[in-house]
């Protein structure tokens, strides 16, 4: 019996398999990671609906579309936020994720993605009305908790 009809042994399968669970499972702690070590060291406020809150939505966008493609995160925002529908903080961060998408995918690099975001997050405002205007709700709707 040469090598090419040997039998595989089970537990080869079972090992691919955790192989690709484990892959799978990076990326999102990648993403989350790579997102809050920003964040935290952001220091903005409106941890929930506001200027903090829009930050972490179009750069976790960025940093998916950077290193992805902004496919993925139109698929997330429509899952996750039900393409913004049903309340203003869903249509403030899928309009967030839809910028933050757009600034990852055409940054030529890591560091230029993340300025970019900061600058956007910057120029951003209560209920901005613009396509390409980060936007938060007003300061009484803002809540310091994340959940």
């Amino acid at each position: 019996m040469d090598a090419a009809s040997a039998p595989r042994k089970p537990g080869r399968r079972w090992r691919r398999w955790l192989l690709a669970g484990a892959l799978f499972a990076a990326y999102p702690a990648f993403v989350l990671i790579a997102t809050y070590t920003q964040f935290f060291a952001a220091g903005l406020p409106g941890g929930r609906n506001g200027p903090a809150d829009a930050y972490r939505h179009s750069l976790a966008s960025a940093v998916v579309a950077y290193t992805t493609s902004p496919r993925l995160v139109d698929w997330v925002t429509r899952v996750m936020e039900r393409d913004g529908q049903g309340t203003r903080s869903r249509a403030m961060d899928a309009h967030n994720n839809r910028i933050g998408a757009r600034i990852g995918s055409g940054a030529d690099s890591w560091s230029a993605m993340q300025s970019a975001v900061r600058e956007a997050v910057r120029a951003g405002a209560v209920d901005a009305r613009g396509a390409d205007q980060i936007t938060w709700l007003p300061p009484g709707d803002w809540q310091d908790r994340l959940y």
